[in-house]
């Protein structure tokens, strides 16, 4: 049983109440901090953890005369703290706050995607081995190349989504920085062991070096990678889309009892989950171009970063998170057809062997050039007109001057293709 996408944990993190949670979590450690170097009573430090409480309804209505969210946050604070209370935010800007918050944030809404990816990766290496041996065709361009399997497709997914998952770690590191260096970044009215304090404290490493904010480029890879995700997704629905074809029909969604297709035509059976995904990654696209424009600020700051990350923190994460349970589940109850991908790869009466025919021509004593002349003949002929390639082989005297009947039998056997998929596997999977 596949878990239903973490949507009400991932929204949590995102909520108003948790956003100023952070926020004060960043202000009650740097109290705790100011206080071991003596810049702040201890008895303060109590007074503040014991009535600091996160009233939105009062932050919100502060913030309409402040037209300031950090200011109407302290307030608020400071109204519930009482004279304590003068304490907080001591030395610190609104980035110091908002910075280190929001990496909070992104690192806890990372864990939940990482989550996510390990799911799929499990439901992927099982459905990988469930049909290692079930044989497909291959294509390029759109067009019959050669015979793989199904479970061999499962295992390129599979080690896709690894290399994701391995971005997104790394990706969850760069971003989970803070910052308390004051105005400019200069400490100027803080120590540097505050910072150290807090961000130990929160999960995150202090930034080497800051101006008011933490630099963006940290954030446009985690966006960047989030997208590389997304595009993943939609390069594997967009196959699912095309095997569930009418005129391929190798593998569809699974069709739940009640479920409708079409409110005109009642026997549709559609791909609607795989377009959900590819229409949703454009979406998640557009959030790393998004985060892309946000690395160049002016000088030491300005706030044309702000109102974009509002949306695409909470959105690209909670789309994404979606996205990977969507398509976890899809691949759980995918209906495969084994007898439906045989059929369509004999359906082009056997030229799928022709680069095996050339080689063998070639192993014989033919040149290249002739061989690939003779067999490519022979293929069109067998294309165009719906004759066996192999019989148009055997009649040809060119090929029967190197290739005996024994010798197009054994060519002509589709376990030739399969011969290392031990090695494959074991490759991407281990023993």
């Amino acid at each position: 049983m596949i878990p239903r996408y973490s949507r009400e944990k991932m929204t949590a993190i995102w909520s108003q109440k948790n956003k100023y949670q952070k926020w004060l979590d960043v202000e009650v450690a740097a109290c705790e901090a100011m206080a071991k170097l003596g810049k702040v009573p201890a008895q303060a430090v109590d007074t503040i953890k014991s009535k600091a409480v996160i009233d939105v309804a009062r932050i919100d209505e502060i913030e309409k005369i402040t037209k300031h969210d950090v200011i109407a946050f302290v307030s608020s604070l400071t109204e519930k703290i009482g004279e304590d209370g003068r304490f907080i935010h001591m030395g610190l800007t609104s980035s110091d706050v908002l910075d280190t918050a929001f990496a909070v944030q992104l690192k806890e809404a990372a864990q939940i995607l990482l989550d996510d990816l390990d799911q799929l990766l499990a439901v992927l290496k099982r459905r990988a081995h469930e049909h290692k041996n079930t044989l497909m065709i291959g294509r390029s361009h759109g067009i019959h190349a050669e015979p793989i399997t199904f479970g061999l497709k499962m295992a390129l997914w599979h080690q896709e989504m690894l290399r994701n998952r391995a971005r997104l770690a790394r990706a969850k590191e760069t971003v989970s920085c803070g910052k308390i260096s004051g105005a400019v970044g200069t400490f100027s009215f803080i120590e540097p062991v505050v910072e150290e304090y807090v961000c130990k404290k929160l999960g995150l490493t202090p930034a080497p070096v800051s101006s008011q904010v933490v630099q963006r480029d940290r954030h446009a890879e985690f966006f960047t990678t989030l997208a590389i995700i997304a595009s993943s997704l939609d390069k594997f629905a967009q196959e699912i889309r095309l095997l569930q074809r009418t005129e391929v029909r190798e593998a569809e969604e699974y069709f739940s009892p009640g479920q409708k297709g079409s409110s005109a035509m009642p026997h549709k059976r559609n791909p609607v989950l795989s377009e959900n995904i590819s229409g949703l990654s454009r979406l998640v696209r557009s959030f790393a171009v998004a985060a892309l424009e946000d690395v160049a600020l002016w000088h030491e700051r300005d706030i044309s970063h702000s109102s974009v990350e509002r949306v695409i923190g909470p959105d690209a994460t909670i789309v994404l998170d979606f996205m990977l349970g969507r398509f976890t589940g899809l691949i759980d109850k995918l209906v495969v057809y084994p007898e439906r991908m045989l059929a369509n790869l004999y359906m082009t009466n056997g030229v799928i062997f022709s680069q095996m025919v050339l080689l063998s021509l070639i192993e014989k004593g033919t040149t290249r050039e002739d061989a690939y002349a003779v067999v490519q003949k022979n293929a069109m002929k067998s294309w165009q007109e719906g004759i066996d390639f192999k019989s148009l082989l055997a009649q040809d005297e060119i090929v029967r001057k190197y290739l005996n009947e024994n010798d197009l039998d054994g060519i002509f056997d589709v376990n030739n293709f399969l011969k290392n998929l031990d090695f494959i596997f074991e490759r991407v999977f281990g023993k």
